[in-house]
């Protein structure tokens, strides 16, 4: 028997589909759009970022740019329609920072997806340094008009690791920012990787540890990819540093499930690559065998969400 209420597909943690059937009433999916930003250390020539980072700044399956944000919705919304012809669609804004733009551009993008679109829900991908105050509040009057999902990427809690992937942000930094969100009354979503250079699996059970402490409504956990034409990618082919297997990666993220609150909602536990750019590990590319492998696990251990929790 299914020691975990939060699941309604036989899982032993709090599932994103779960969560959206709960909440929505039937199936849901994310229809990806990218919004023509950039991030706040990339240079206008596309230079800079995190060196982990796609020249699709992590939107590789988001939209056209060129098209307009209707147009992409619309043609994402019909592609994914024919495998669920009955679901609701969330506009998700996925590629860079889209909130690093003044308020007025960010109004001028976002009001019609709130005020008359057929959209349940907005998600909105961007970096805790990219929210001020008034961003922020806007944000917050948005989410009373419709569902509104905020995606922070923080990736690691280890100042070194940072550094090293040029993040550009602080810990101290981004909690603050997040104190300010949960005062908003916003779901925040948390995004952070394992497998990033020279990371330990202590390391990456410590990041998990401080997202338990700061228990968002949710949290994406991604293995690192290695992508053509990035700085990772360089650094990679000169000096190459340990890649996790996919035996090493299961074990962990079941030891991150086991550390979370139960009431944490698991959005995403493998990332997808696009197959002809992905380096390593190619191991990623059977997303569903990474994530059957984790539920046989944690069958294998007795074990599930928030067993471990010490909140």
């Amino acid at each position: 028997m299914n020691p975990f209420p939060y699941s309604s597909d036989n899982k032993r943690y709090y599932t994103w589909n779960h969560y959206l059937k709960l909440t929505f009433g039937s199936k849901v999916f994310k229809v990806p759009l990218d919004a023509g930003f950039s991030c706040p250390h990339r240079s206008i020539h596309g230079t800079g970022g995190c060196t982990f980072c796609s020249t699709a700044g992590s939107g590789d399956y988001a939209g056209n740019r060129s098209e307009t944000l209707k147009q992409q919705y619309d043609e994402g919304y019909e592609m994914m329609a024919r495998k669920w012809p009955n679901a609701m669609g969330i506009a998700y804004f996925q590629a860079y920072t889209n909130t690093y733009a003044p308020l007025s551009q960010l109004k001028a993008i976002y009001d019609p997806f709130f005020d008359d679109h057929p959209c349940i829900a907005v998600a909105i991908a961007t970096r805790a340094d990219c929210l001020d105050d008034d961003i922020i509040e806007y944000l917050k009057e948005k989410n009373r008009l419709k569902p509104l999902f905020l995606e922070i990427g923080v990736q690691t809690v280890h100042e070194v690791t940072a550094r090293r992937v040029n993040r550009q942000e602080n810990i101290e930094d981004i909690e603050k920012k997040l104190q300010m969100l949960r005062s908003a009354g916003l779901n925040v979503i948390l995004h952070i990787i394992n497998g990033l250079p020279d990371e330990t699996a202590d390391m990456m059970l410590d990041t998990v540890r401080w997202v338990a402490k700061i228990a968002p409504f949710a949290i994406k956990i991604h293995m690192l990819h290695i992508i053509k034409d990035t700085v990772m990618a360089a650094q990679f082919d000169k000096n190459p540093f340990k890649i996790l297997t996919k035996e090493a990666y299961v074990d962990i993220v079941v030891r991150q499930l086991e550390l979370l609150p139960s009431t944490t909602v698991i959005a995403r536990l493998t990332g997808d690559a696009v197959k002809e750019d992905l380096i390593e590990p190619m191991w990623t590319l059977k997303k569903v065998s990474v994530l059957n492998d984790i539920d046989k696990e944690m069958v294998r251990r007795d074990t599930w969400q928030g067993k471990s929790y010490e909140g």
